[in-house]
């Protein structure tokens, strides 16, 4: 099944149904979402002599050309590489040049820096800019037979290339199939709610990640798609949004619903005021406690949240709504900190280290199977093989099962780095600081930061002098994207290791606990 031929059937069921708007404006019907995305879906085929399979690059901010070019790019028979448009231009490139990535679709905004590209990164033919007159043109292309529907596609038939950075500092493409997203949404309408053609989606967070994900099953259901006007959000603009689009939803990392929680517009905003909220899905990093029950005061019981990763796309386990309501429950604090139940359309292990079931109360890896889970990464196959041995992908992160069935993470064995709902990992930050001639070793770690969750921290072995965290700050910057360099720099006389010479990065993290300044 494409997934694409949701647009066709709301279309032909909701022609008159806003299917996106940016603030309270409405930008297109179903039934003109749909025609813009047959056409822009002929222009893809026909003038650029793309074929179904060839993939096709985002690289914007959030707005409705984003939503027109994903559809289109999965009605014409292709693949979507939707690119963090806040990455550097080296690792956009990179992820191009790994993808083979035969056009891209980019903004304005992002324009200067990914234009260039097309120069340097073999099999990209051209760049597009939308909106823009190259983004008309293909707009104005009739639909030719062959994609006056949706180009059928078999539910193993790649659909999005999820890249996600490793361990290595090379990202690894999750190659999400058409089967893989039909169940991601499917399970949302099992495990976090029914959606209908009167609800909406605000697109606060970036539709290359979890927004984007998220609002699968609200296209599926003919939900308007909500882009707001400040392109990020504040309490009065949410205010707003709320008393024009009821039963709303929106996926936000921890950092943002703290934020919210504490804007002054939204204290007093009251049961009224808060009428529109459906729900807000938060994940993708730790919510402390203390900031969730007051994001439960101010917001009501309307908080969902998901544990995931983009290789089994924001499915393997729930805290529901339920459960963050349930205040009479003895173990309710308990389950708060934890990520939830395991979702219904997978099973979830938690193994020692000879892959075997481990009791309530032990940590071990956690391990996932289902048919949400990626077919593999893009041309890996070693690390396909690797991650998915078994039948079971090994998540690398450690957890704990209790007697009820909740999960509890107790650390990210692979040493990922969750800064404000973004992935940072500490390798590609160690290559790019390596590349300064007077750093002699470097280790970078996260340390825990009451405000962004956690903040990268860069333990540095100098050669000579110490160079002056400018400098370091400059080179990471020429090579990274901003939200990675590190926050502090520590300059250390050697980095403890154990007896094959690798850094035992525990002992770096300890110093933060035994710091009297521990945030």
């Amino acid at each position: 099944m494409n997934i694409a031929t949701w647009v066709e059937r709301n279309a032909k069921r909701l022609p008159d149904r806003p299917a996106h708007a940016v603030g309270d404006t409405v930008t297109a019907t179903w039934g003109e979402f749909a025609g813009r995305v047959s056409r822009l879906a002929a222009g893809l085929r026909s003038q650029w002599g793309l074929a179904p399979g060839d993939r096709v690059a985002i690289v914007m901010s959030n707005c409705p050309e984003y939503l027109e070019a994903q559809f289109a790019i999965w009605y014409a028979g292709l693949v979507a590489v939707p690119v963090n448009a806040r990455l550097h231009r080296e690792e956009i490139a990179y992820i191009l040049d790994h993808s083979g990535t035969s056009l891209v679709i980019t903004d304005a905004e992002h324009a200067e820096t990914v234009a260039p590209l097309v120069d340097v990164v073999a099999g990209v033919q051209e760049v597009v800019v939308a909106p823009g007159a190259d983004w008309d043109e293909l707009c104005a292309v009739e639909p030719t037979p062959d994609v006056l529907t949706a180009t059928p596609r078999d539910s193993a038939d790649p659909a999005w290339l999820f890249y996600t950075s490793g361990t290595t500092g090379r990202p690894k493409g999750a190659t999400l199939t058409h089967g893989n997203l039909l169940m991601a949404s499917l399970s949302y309408f099992a495990d976090i709610g029914p959606v209908t053609a009167y609800d909406s989606v605000l697109h606060a967070a970036p539709l290359s990640h979890g927004s984007g994900l998220y609002g699968l099953p609200h296209v599926a259901k003919g939900a308007v798609s909500v882009f707001p006007r400040s392109g990020a959000l504040d309490g009065a603009e949410l205010l707003d949004l709320l008393a024009r689009w009821p039963g709303m939803s929106f996926f936000a990392a921890p950092i943002m619903v703290r934020r919210l929680s504490l804007d002054p517009a939204l204290a007093g905003a009251g049961v009224d005021g808060m009428a529109g909220l459906k729900t807000i899905i938060y994940g993708g990093a730790p919510m402390y406690l203390p900031d969730l029950e007051h994001a439960l005061g101010v917001f009501g019981p309307r908080l969902a949240q998901i544990y995931g990763q983009g290789e089994t796309p924001m499915t393997i386990t729930a805290l529901s709504l339920a459960d963050h309501a349930d205040r009479e429950h003895p173990d309710w604090r308990v389950r708060l900190q934890s990520v939830g139940t395991p979702r219904t359309d997978v099973e979830v292990r938690v193994v020692g280290a000879d892959g075997g079931d481990l009791p309530a109360g032990e940590p071990g890896e956690i391990l996932v199977r289902g048919p949400v889970v990626m077919a593999g990464y893009w041309r890996q196959p070693e690390a396909t093989e690797e991650t998915l041995r078994g039948g079971w992908l090994h998540t690398g992160d450690v957890g704990s099962f209790d007697a009820a069935g909740y999960l509890t993470l107790h650390d990210r064995s692979k040493d990922l780095i969750i800064s404000g709902g973004m992935n940072i990992y500490p390798r590609e930050v160690e290559e790019a600081l390596m590349t300064h001639p007077g750093v002699q070793a470097v280790a970078v770690v996260g340390r825990p930061d009451p405000e962004w969750g956690e903040s990268v921290v860069a333990f540095v072995v100098p050669r000579d002098e110490a160079p002056s965290e400018a400098d370091l700050d400059a080179t990471c910057l020429a090579r990274i994207a901003r939200f990675k360099r590190p926050k502090e720099y520590r300059f250390v006389p050697s980095l403890p290791t154990n007896n094959y010479g690798k850094v035992l990065k525990r002992e770096l993290r300890q110093q933060f606990s035994d710091s009297p300044d521990r945030p």
